[in-house]
């Protein structure tokens, strides 16, 4: 029996180039729990800033990746609804808690605080399988989780999207704006998009949108009110910089929807933008177990797949979060075990 596997290790908090891949310890599933074999995972941007340090209540050594989908290939005491053989994509977070507005205190994803992805192996609450989509690859569902389910909730549970609106999307080229544009154009909104280069902005319009500006412009916060002629619902996972540029194309009960801060936590703008035209400002993070099972029925009636920017294998792992630091534009980043 093998005993031990692979896994992307953060062993301290010195950056990216402070992870490496280790054997460490195959581990076995508890009551209520399966073992997964993993054959795809992915990298976010919250492995750099974990690998910084900057997450609560940080532990090390610890296994990166909360994204990732495989075969069920070991059954904890008790558990039911799932099969040796099972081909599973990942909820992936744990303890989300009662309520379907936020989580509870006890909440965490996959790859800190809890065990992560990257790695041969992975022992998750049996509530936290799906089926595999049929029509994605190995590579496609491993790189799905976290983003797709982020943006879901984000446009669909906060930001209440509807057919027929118009969604501005701040930042397109990570997995949570991708999917964003995905999803909407598939709901039948029309969707711009603002980017840091004419290359990325062209991504988005082959994907769907219909036009989009580069934020590196600084005269597109008087440019996007009459590019969009006004918008109902904002996506947006830097506002530092942004949401004072877009806030005056809000229309009335508008919608801005905020699910990170990666360019800063600081926003300044004027209330009356706000209050004015009886906007909403939400915050919005991850999402339940309902939400991330709504998405992946809506991704398969669209056949709704993440763009795949690159691929590494696990004995390159380092490597990939790496290019997510430096090289990375759009798109996801997929790690085959």
């Amino acid at each position: 029996m093998m005993t031990k596997m692979k896994a992307l290790l953060l062993e301290s908090t010195d950056g990216p180039e402070a992870v490496a891949v280790r054997e460490v310890d195959v581990p076995t599933p508890g009551p209520g729990e399966v073992r997964v074999a993993v054959k795809a995972a992915s990298v976010n941007h919250r492995e750099l800033f974990i690998a910084h340090g900057q997450y609560p209540g940080m532990t090390v050594p610890s296994v990166m990746g909360c994204d990732g989908a495989g075969v069920v290939d070991m059954l904890g005491e008790g558990v039911t609804g799932a099969s040796v053989g099972d081909e599973v994509i990942l909820y992936p977070a744990r303890q989300w808690g009662p309520r379907r507005d936020t989580p509870a205190p006890d909440f965490g994803l996959l790859g800190m605080p809890f065990t992560g992805t990257i790695a041969e192996y992975i022992c998750v609450p049996v509530e936290n399988l799906a089926p595999k989509p049929a029509f994605m690859t190995w590579e496609e569902a491993g790189a799905m989780p976290l983003t797709a389910l982020t943006s879901w909730r984000a446009l669909m549970f906060k930001g209440q999207l509807k057919p027929g609106e118009k969604l501005l999307i701040s930042g397109i080229g990570g997995g949570v704006a991708t999917f964003g544009l995905a999803f909407a154009v598939a709901l039948g909104c029309d969707v711009w998009c603002t980017g840091e280069s004419e290359e990325v902005l062209e991504n988005a319009r082959t994907m769907g949108a219909k036009d989009g500006l580069l934020f590196t412009d600084p005269e597109w916060r008087k440019k996007v009110g009459k590019m969009t002629g006004g918008v109902d619902v904002v996506l947006d996972g830097a506002p530092s910089p942004s949401l004072p540029n877009y806030i005056r194309a809000i229309n009335p009960g508008g919608r801005i929807v905020i699910y990170g801060s990666t360019a800063g936590n600081e926003i300044k703008f004027n209330a009356t933008d706000l209050f004015l035209k009886s906007a909403t400002l939400l915050g919005s993070q991850v999402g339940d177990i309902i939400d991330f099972r709504d998405m992946l029925t809506f991704a398969e009636k669209h056949k709704i797949k993440p763009v795949i920017e690159r691929t590494f294998p696990l004995t390159e792992a380092r490597e990939a979060l790496l290019h997510l630091r430096d090289k990375h534009s759009f798109g996801k980043i997929s790690v085959v075990i």
